[in-house]
C-alpha cells in the first residue's frame, strides 16, 4: 500500500464535549531514537491503554516526548544531537500488520529529512501526517491558556462551519474593502495618469505613423530638396538629344538616310536600318519624358514643407515612444490597454461601495450565527469541564465561556470569547488569567487536555500533573485511565499515583557506559515496578514503601476494571 493511500485510512474524529469512541486509524507500535540527547540506541515497544513513563530526576524522562515532537514537526535544535555525534534519527512506527512509518532526521549542520513510509516528504507534511495520529501536550502547555486567542479556540473548535463561514465572509469583505480603498487614496494620480496616457494616446493617432514610411519620404525629401539640378540635367540633356544645332535625334535621322540605297540591296544593311528606327524612336520618346521633367520641375515650398514636417513629427513620435515606429505603435497599443483599465477603475469606484455593503453585510450575518452557535455550545462545554475540574481536588471551582461583543467585526468574529473562573465558593468569576493559580491552571489544562485534546488515537501528557498531589493526584489518575479506555494514553509523570494507575509501566534510567551518560527506557515487571512506586512515593524501598505502593498499585488496579480498563501489567 502506498504512502497516500495508507493516509486516507485514519481520518480525523470530529471534536466532542468529552471523550468519545477512539478516532479511527493505528496506534503508535513502535519508538527507535538515535544519538538524541542522552540516548544513545533505544527501541521501544509500545501498548495501548495507559503507559506511565517514570524515573529520577534529570534521567532524561521528557526525551521520550522530544522525539515525538520532532516527527510533529517541532524545531529541530541541533542541541538534541548527541554530543561527538553527527546527527539524530527519530522513527515512529504505527500499526500491525499493515505498518506505517515517519521518520525525521537532523544533522549538526542545522539539516534535516522528513520521511513518510521511506519517501522523502518535507516537514509540514510529515507534520500534518502525524498531527492526525498523535497529539502531545506538553510541561507548560497550561501557559497558552492566558491568551484569548487560545481561550476563543477551544470554543471555536465546536463549531468548525460557522468559524469556516465567518472567515470567509470577513476575507471577501476586508479584500472589497482593501480594493475600494486603493481605488479612492490614487484617484489624484489615475485623473493625472489617465490625461497624459489620453494625450498620448491621441497624439499617436493624430499622426497615424505607419510602419516603413519614413524611408520613401526621406527620397522624396531629397528630391524635393534638388528640383533646379534637376532640372537642369534633364535641360542639357535636351539640347544634346534634340534642341541642339547638332543633336542625336537630327544625327540618327541622317544615318537613316545615308542606309537607303545600300538597304536596297543588302539585308545587313536593312536590318541596321530598323534598328536604327527603333533606336530613333526610343531617343524621341525620352526627349518627350525629359521635356516633362525640365517643364516640371519647378520649386513646390508647400509639397517641400508638408513632408519635412511629417518627418519631423515621426522622429519627435520616435524620440518619445521609440526608437522606432514599431516600437512607438506598441506602446500606443500599451497605453490604449492602461488606459481601458483606469477606466474600469473609474467605474469600479462607483460601483464597489455598493459591493463593500453588501459583503459586510454578509460578514455580519456570518457573524450572527457564530455567536449563536458560540453561545449554545459554551454552557454544556463549560460544564464538561467543571465537572472534570471538581473531580481533580477543585470541589468549588466554577467556569464559563463569555461572549463579549467587539465595537466591531474583526477576524474571529462579532464577538470576543473568554474564559472566567473561580476555584474559590463564594468568589466571583474572573478572567482566567488574573485568578487561577499555577497549580489550578495546570488542572484545568488537564480537564480541557481529557475533555477537548483526545482527536487523535494516541495522546502524549508531558508532566502536566505538576503541582498536583494528594486526592488531587488521584482524581487526575482517574481521568487519565478513563480517556485511555479509549485512546492510548503516554503519560510522563513524577506522581505514583498517577504512574499505579497505568496499564503498562516504562521506567527511564540514566547510566555511564564507557565514560558517558546514557539513558534507557524499559518496561518494568510486576516486582520492579513495586519498587519504582515505593521509591516514587518515599525515596526508598524500605518495607513501609513497599506496602504503601502495593495499597496503591491494588487500588489503581480496581479503578481499571471498574473502568472497563485494563489491569496489571504485561
Amino acid at each position: 500500500m502506498t504512502r497516500k493511500a495508507r493516509a486516507t485510512t485514519a481520518p480525523t474524529a470530529p471534536p466532542s464535549p468529552a471523550p468519545g469512541p477512539a478516532p479511527a486509524g493505528p496506534l503508535l507500535s513502535r519508538l527507535e531514537v538515535r544519538n538524541l540527547a542522552t540516548i544513545r540506541d533505544l527501541t521501544l515497544e509500545l501498548r495501548g491503554g495507559f503507559s506511565a513513563f517514570t524515573g529520577e530526576t534529570g534521567a532524561g524522562k521528557s526525551i521520550i516526548v522530544d522525539a515525538l515532537g520532532l516527527l510533529l514537526g517541532s524545531r529541530a535544535n541541533t542541541d538534541l544531537i548527541r554530543t561527538g555525534e553527527d546527527g539524530l534519527l527519530v522513527t515512529g512506527f504505527w500499526g500491525g500488520e499493515d505498518e506505517y512509518s515517519a521518520s525525521r532526521r537532523v544533522t549538526t549542520q542545522g539539516r534535516g529529512t522528513a520521511r513518510l513510509d521511506g519517501e522523502v516528504v518535507s516537514v509540514r507534511e510529515l507534520q500534518e501526517w502525524a498531527a492526525t495520529r498523535l497529539t502531545i501536550h506538553w510541561q507548560h502547555s497550561a501557559v497558552s491558556l492566558l491568551t484569548p486567542a487560545n481561550q476563543r479556540a477551544l470554543l471555536d473548535r465546536q463549531v468548525g462551519a460557522e468559524v469556516a463561514a465567518y472567515t470567509a465572509a470577513y476575507r471577501a469583505w476586508g479584500e472589497a474593502r482593501a480594493r475600494l480603498e486603493h481605488l479612492r487614496a490614487g484617484e489624484r494620480e489615475r485623473a493625472r495618469q489617465l490625461d497624459l496616457l489620453t494625450f498620448q494616446v491621441r497624439e499617436i493617432e493624430g499622426l497615424a505613423p505607419q510602419p516603413g514610411e519614413e524611408e520613401p519620404l526621406g527620397n522624396e525629401l531629397t528630391r524635393l530638396s534638388n528640383l533646379e539640378t534637376i532640372a537642369q540635367g534633364a535641360a542639357g540633356a535636351l539640347d544634346l538629344l534634340s534642341d541642339g544645332e547638332t543633336n542625336a535625334v537630327g544625327l540618327i535621322a541622317e544615318a537613316l538616310r545615308a542606309l537607303n540605297a545600300g538597304a536596297k540591296y543588302d539585308e545587313t544593311s536593312a536590318q541596321l536600318q530598323r534598328d536604327l528606327r527603333d533606336a530613333l524612336d526610343a531617343v524621341q520618346a525620352v526627349v518627350g519624358e525629359l521635356r516633362d521633367v525640365a517643364e516640371d520641375s519647378a520649386p513646390d515650398p508647400e509639397e517641400l514643407a508638408r513632408v519635412e514636417g511629417r518627418l519631423t513629427a515621426l522622429g519627435k513620435l520616435r524620440a518619445k515612444y521609440g526608437p522606432t515606429l514599431e516600437d512607438v505603435l506598441a506602446f500606443h497599443t500599451s497605453a490604449e490597454a492602461e488606459l481601458a483599465e483606469l477606466d474600469r477603475d473609474e467605474r469600479d469606484a462607483g460601483t464597489l461601495e455598493a459591493e463593500v455593503g453588501r459583503l459586510e453585510g454578509e460578514a455580519v450575518r456570518a457573524g450572527q450565527e457564530l455567536d449563536e452557535a458560540r453561545r449554545h455550545l459554551a454552557g454544556p462545554l463549560a460544564a464538561g469541564l467543571v465537572a472534570v475540574i471538581r473531580e481533580l481536588g477543585m470541589p468549588h471551582a466554577r467556569l464559563e465561556f463569555r461572549v463579549t461583543p467587539l465595537p466591531h467585526p474583526g477576524p474571529s468574529g462579532l464577538s470576543d470569547v473568554t474564559l472566567h473562573f473561580t476555584a474559590n465558593p463564594g468568589e466571583d468569576l474572573g478572567p482566567l488569567a488574573d485568578v487561577a493559580s499555577g497549580g489550578e491552571l495546570s488542572r484545568v489544562m488537564l480537564a480541557i487536555s481529557t475533555v477537548l485534546g483526545a482527536e487523535t488515537p494516541a495522546v502524549v501528557f508531558d508532566e502536566v500533573d505538576a503541582g498536583i498531589g494528594g486526592a488531587a493526584a488521584l482524581a487526575v489518575a482517574d481521568q487519565l485511565g478513563r480517556l485511555a479506555s479509549e485512546r492510548q494514553v503516554l503519560v510522563v509523570t513524577h506522581l505514583a499515583q498517577i504512574a499505579a494507575r497505568a496499564d503498562h509501566h516504562y521506567k527511564v534510567e540514566k547510566q555511564v557506559e564507557d565514560g558517558r551518560t546514557v539513558s534507557r527506557v524499559r518496561l518494568l515487571g510486576e516486582d520492579e515496578r513495586l519498587e519504582e512506586i515505593a521509591r516514587m512515593l518515599s525515596g526508598n524501598t524500605s518495607e513501609a514503601a513497599l506496602s504503601h505502593a502495593r495499597e496503591l498499585l491494588s487500588r489503581g488496579r480496581g479503578r481499571g476494571a471498574a473502568n472497563g480498563g485494563r489491569v496489571g501489567v504485561s
